[in-house]
């Protein structure tokens, strides 16, 4: 894990007073990405570097947006799971600029979603981690974008014995959309760093 640390940090270039740095840690769902992004915070902040954290799944739609909308459920997850032009210009647009960015913020235990205040630093890295992140609408946005690759069977067999049950909603949902990211984007050729995990 450390050698990934140290090879991720390798790629932010070096930050600058009054400087903002954005870092995009993408991968496909359970590819670790979660862990190793906590353990770069750990790392910079142990530098002495100031780091904000955004999770993207922090900022997906109240289920009535996102289910049982008409659409194929894999289109539903990757088109609908968030407004992506919302995302677009109100977060992705201010992350350079801005001293605070108001975002919608779900809630899962109510289902809804609330105006939070984010104040983020003049000088910092900005680290955004989740899945889709190098979609075409936000792919510009980032000055690295790092790609944790891992097999969907590891990837699979990290999930809880109670979530792989519904395999279903994986063929249908979750690995079809997966599939036509990789197809549409090409996420691995075009990430600054893919690491192995």
């Amino acid at each position: 894990m450390e050698d990934k640390i140290l090879n991720i940090a390798n790629k932010i270039p070096n930050l600058e007073q009054n400087q903002r740095i954005v870092v995009g840690i993408d991968g496909l769902r359970r590819s670790g990405k979660t862990t190793l992004t906590n353990k770069l915070v750990q790392y910079l902040q142990e530098k002495n570097i100031s780091v904000c954290l955004f999770h993207i799944d922090d900022y997906i739609v109240e289920r009535k947006r996102r289910y049982n909308t008409g659409y194929e459920e894999w289109y539903e997850y990757y088109n609908l799971q968030w407004d992506v032009n919302w995302l677009t210009d109100h977060f992705f647009a201010k992350l350079k600029k801005s001293k605070e960015l108001p975002l919608l913020t779900y809630d899962c235990d109510s289902d809804t979603q609330k105006l939070e205040i984010n104040k983020i630093p003049d000088t910092c890295v900005i680290i955004i981690e989740g899945v889709f992140l190098q979609r075409k609408e936000w792919r510009n946005f980032y000055d690295s974008i790092i790609y944790l690759d891992s097999s969907r069977e590891k990837r699979f067999n990290r999930e809880s014995e109670d979530t792989q049950s519904n395999i279903k909603k994986f063929q249908n949902r979750y690995w079809k959309a997966e599939d036509y990211y990789i197809a549409a984007e090409s996420p691995l050729a075009q990430a600054h760093l893919v690491i192995q995990n």
